[in-house]
């Protein structure tokens, strides 16, 4: 989705934070959205990411989300926030912004493709961990798709882009089509925790299979689509056929939250019969895959518990 801001910082700008005088030089444009733009930003030392808005309001409720979550964890989340404030332009106009940690990596399409699709199991573990603590925390990522995580080493990975989050109980803000459950006729746009796994099973058909995704979605008249439909797509792919029960249950909404998902599909990654490991995978990798095992499994048993 493009925006019709028009606001253009180009290289070498600098936005001058109007009530807490901080400073920031603009290096390059990282994306777009429905309410803004985020540029690459640098102050003295340190990278950061610069959201600009036409509305500060909408820019808000992003900063609420990720104010909620610094606050919500007992693990502290204030870094990934640096500042809030407003920027006048040469114009005169003012401009809300806030700045953010720069997530480092690529697409988590990008990362698959450059690195292996064996680290594909890791990092949809570790972008259901992200969700599980979004949900803990009361709200719903909502315009979950391929281009807002992003991957980095050993599959780490960072939702950008909050645009879309919802406080659960609302309607979502933002969707993708192709992503959204109203969109296959599988639910409301009410902003609940089965609404981004729906996505989330979504975005792993996109990962194998976007051709036969996108065919797919134009073929079908929108009265007719169907998480059945979806599902066709899953049991005719090698590399999904094994996660077919679990992408079932999140498209039909059988999970409860994003923590009982992951839990799920932790378990699933250890049975011998899904293919997660490369037969030459290094020794080195297999005990990194097994030490981030054991560490998800600790964070989810907490969320989980803050959860219940």
């Amino acid at each position: 989705m493009t925006t019709s801001f028009k606001v253009d910082l180009r290289r070498g700008s600098v936005v001058n934070g109007k009530w807490r005088g901080a400073k920031y030089r603009v290096e390059r444009l990282l994306g777009e959205g429905a309410n803004g733009k985020v540029y690459l930003v640098q102050r003295g030392a340190e990278w950061l990411a610069l959201k600009v808005g036409a509305d500060s309001i909408d820019l808000q409720s992003e900063i609420n989300v990720l104010r909620s979550l610094a606050g919500a964890k007992k693990r502290s989340a204030e870094a990934f926030l640096y500042d809030v404030d407003d920027w006048r332009a040469p114009d005169g106009t003012e401009y809300p912004f806030y700045t953010m940690k720069y997530v480092r990596g690529t697409t988590v399409a990008a990362y698959l493709q450059r690195f292996g699709r064996e680290w594909f199991p890791l990092a949809a573990l570790n972008l259901l961990k992200k969700l599980a603590e979004l949900h803990a925390s009361g709200w719903i990522f909502g315009d979950l798709k391929v281009e807002n995580v992003m991957v980095s080493d050993y599959g780490y990975v960072e939702l950008v882009d909050f645009g879309g989050a919802t406080a659960a109980g609302k309607s979502v803000r933002q969707f993708t089509e192709i992503y959204d459950r109203g969109y296959w006729n599988e639910g409301s746009r009410s902003a609940d925790y089965q609404y981004d796994l729906f996505s989330f099973a979504v975005l792993c058909i996109q990962l194998h299979e976007p051709k036969r995704l996108h065919e797919l979605s134009r073929s079908l008249l929108p009265q007719n689509r169907s998480a059945e439909d979806l599902m066709g797509i899953v049991d005719h792919c090698a590399a999904l056929k094994p996660l077919s029960a679990w992408l079932r249950r999140a498209l039909t909404g059988g999970f409860r939250h994003a923590g009982e998902a992951a839990e799920a599909w932790r378990q699933l990654m250890h049975r011998k019969r899904y293919p997660h490991r490369s037969s030459v995978m290094p020794g080195w990798l297999k005990g990194l895959a097994a030490v981030s095992s054991v560490l998800l499994a600790v964070s989810l048993y907490w969320l989980l518990r803050n959860m219940m």
